[in-house]
């Protein structure tokens, strides 16, 4: 016959116990003792009847440890396990309700747990709501004062919206499916902006289609902010947990899916206020630059008369320079002239003098020798010229 290490026997244990489909999904009831809440957030206990008594863990991310007391009668969800390490039974409970809570809020706290721990209540998925939106979707009855209260708080607050219903039941068998069904038909409607599901109050068994996990998930997966309305302020169901935003009743989801005309209004008049003031600002500051930049124009400004003054004076005083410049040269030009005049060979040839000019050549004679009898000769006087011809041979004058 083998033998085992006691913990490979407690691990077999743990084992059995872990595939056992009673022992590892199970409720039990008894009343609490010996309960012990150290710093670390867990709770642990025991559970005991008349009969026996079972130690019990509940950790801190459990729910209902706020039931617990010595001494009091509860209800604790779980499974059995082998305390390995001491080799006791425990319970390792997940949920714990007072004693006499019925059936259906035990399965409503074990769903709570199971979509928690799944992250469908995560606060940092919730979407805000748009601001202004167009088409906002309703899931409720049609026929129920529901959807009259919403129809006429939107047709109050922003008139401009359109609402479109996608009907259900909202109480019985056929309320969770058609409440699935209503966001489906949603779901492929253009332009839905966010959603509204409510219904009016009633007790956990009316309330309870909003409680189907089913539901749940529907809501989680929509693509559109969910806005959930279900009962009265003190009512709180699974949809309400999932949705990105919890209304009291539906006449405030309504308030909250829409803004107040009255509310827009009154901030145009205020922004156009505050626009008038800031353009009234900027005007008078832009109107004291240029009253500064006209008084520095005005101090920079040249003196226009004295200006005129000094052109004056140089127009004067360059005439004048202009005038005695131009009698000098004029007394220079005339005395010029004298002097050409004087040197002018016309006053020679009036005192009796005469040019004579070879006629084929216009070479100037200025010696007897140059001429021969029989040359053609220009004679020029002062009154013009005249041709002659050389007759004999001049004579010689050399020894004279």
């Amino acid at each position: 016959m083998p033998v085992y290490p006691v913990s490979q026997v407690t691990s077999y244990i743990n084992e059995v116990l872990t595939y056992d489909d009673v022992l590892r999904d199970i409720w039990i009831e008894g009343e609490v003792a010996n309960l012990a809440k150290p710093a670390s957030g867990h709770s642990y206990f025991t559970l005991r009847d008349e009969k026996g008594s079972l130690r019990c863990v509940m950790f801190r991310n459990g729910r209902g440890a706020e039931n617990l007391s010595n001494g009091a009668a509860i209800s604790a969800h779980g499974r059995v396990a082998v305390y390995e390490v001491r080799g006791d039974l425990q319970i390792i409970a997940d949920i714990v309700q007072p004693e006499g809570i019925g059936e259906l809020q035990l399965r409503l706290e074990q769903l709570k747990l199971k979509l928690e721990q799944e992250g469908l209540f995560d606060p940092s998925r919730k979407r805000p709501v748009p601001e202004f939106p167009q088409r906002v979707g309703v899931i409720t009855s049609p026929s129920g004062a529901v959807w009259h209260d919403i129809q006429t708080v939107i047709a109050r607050r922003y008139p401009l919206v359109e609402l479109f219903l996608a009907p259900t039941p909202v109480q019985g068998d056929a309320a969770a499916p058609g409440i699935v069904e209503a966001f489906q038909a949603l779901e492929a409607e253009p332009d839905v902006d966010v959603i509204i599901v409510a219904r009016g109050g009633g007790s956990l068994e009316d309330l309870w289609p909003f409680n189907e996990e089913a539901v749940a998930r529907v809501v989680f997966a929509s693509r559109v902010p969910v806005i959930s309305a279900i009962g009265h302020e003190t009512d709180h169901t699974v949809c309400d947990l999932v949705a990105d935003l919890r209304a009291p009743t539906p006449s405030a989801a309504a308030e909250i899916a829409v803004p107040d005309r009255m509310e827009l209004a009154a901030r145009l008049v205020a922004s156009r206020q505050a626009l008038d003031g800031i353009v009234a600002d900027s005007l008078t500051a832009a109107k004291g630059s240029v009253e500064r930049l006209w008084l520095r124009m005005e101090r920079s400004r040249p003196q226009l008369d004295s200006l005129r003054m000094r052109v004056d004076d140089l127009l004067r005083s360059a005439a004048s320079h202009m005038t005695n410049r131009l009698q000098v040269t004029h007394e220079r030009l005339e005395g010029t002239s004298l002097r050409l005049e004087a040197l002018s060979p016309v006053d020679t040839l009036r005192r009796g003098y005469a040019i004579v000019q070879h006629m084929d050549t216009g070479a100037v004679v200025t010696d007897v020798a140059q001429t021969a009898p029989g040359d053609e000769l220009r004679v020029t006087v002062s009154t013009g010229d005249f041709p002659a011809t050389v007759a004999d041979e001049a004579p010689d004058t050399s020894d004279n």
